[in-house]
């Protein structure tokens, strides 16, 4: 069994044995999606190196005061954010009228609700984990960056964000840009984020080239 499948069962089982709502513990016990699995191995696990503040099948109520389960909830203190993986099959190709509308208000309503939403096409699980990667940090980063802004002065809380928002790595030369500083202030905000373990050095040795997120945090 490898990492990742011992990662995957403990997890699971973990969220199960917490539950102490039964309509999410059954749906559960009756085991994750392939599409949440696949996104798991391919896209999250590989990206981040765990599956802390995250849970599958989160209940949500609707507008019709029912409930609604999302694929998967991140929860970082109070963010939260909401990940559906969307398939293409024969149900996806032939949606009709109603069921466009229902995704719509669903949308709608988890964002007045404070969610973050990310819905990922299956095929780009499969065809491009590597960019669904980079989404990923990008929208952990987004958490992250918010829950550390209190500890970080502006300049190094906007630096986390500006990484967040690129989506791949970072030169010292475009957060200077960026955060209209000198080389050498940028590299003194950069030297502390990285022993922070906020950022880490993507390329380069003697001298780093580029930087980008790290999510253990």
């Amino acid at each position: 069994m490898s990492q990742f499948e011992e990662k995957l069962k403990k997890w699971h089982q973990d969220n199960i044995a917490n539950e102490k709502n039964h309509r999410r513990r059954e749906i559960l016990e009756k085991g994750l999606g392939h599409g949440t699995i696949e996104f798991l191995r391919l896209v999250w696990f590989p990206a981040v190196g765990n599956l802390d503040h995250l849970y599958p099948e989160w209940e949500v109520r609707d507008f019709n005061n029912g409930y609604r389960y999302l694929d998967l909830a991140y929860m970082l203190g109070e963010s939260k954010g909401g990940i559906e993986i969307q398939g293409y099959g024969p149900q996806a190709r032939d949606l009709d009228v109603r069921r466009f509308k229902d995704l719509c208000w669903r949308h709608s309503l988890l964002a007045l609700d404070g969610w973050t939403f990310l819905p990922i096409a299956y095929l780009s699980i499969k065809e491009e984990p590597k960019r669904c990667q980079q989404l990923i940090l990008s929208f952990i980063g987004k958490f992250i960056s918010t829950d550390l802004s209190s500890q970080l002065s502006w300049l190094e809380a906007e630096a986390v964000r500006f990484a967040r928002r690129l989506l791949r790595p970072v030169t010292p030369l475009e957060f200077a840009k960026h955060l209209r500083i000198s080389d050498r202030h940028t590299r003194r905000i950069l030297y502390k984020l990285v022993d922070l373990q906020i950022l880490a050095v993507a390329s380069g040795k003697e001298r780093a080239r580029t930087y980008r997120l790290v999510l253990s945090t």
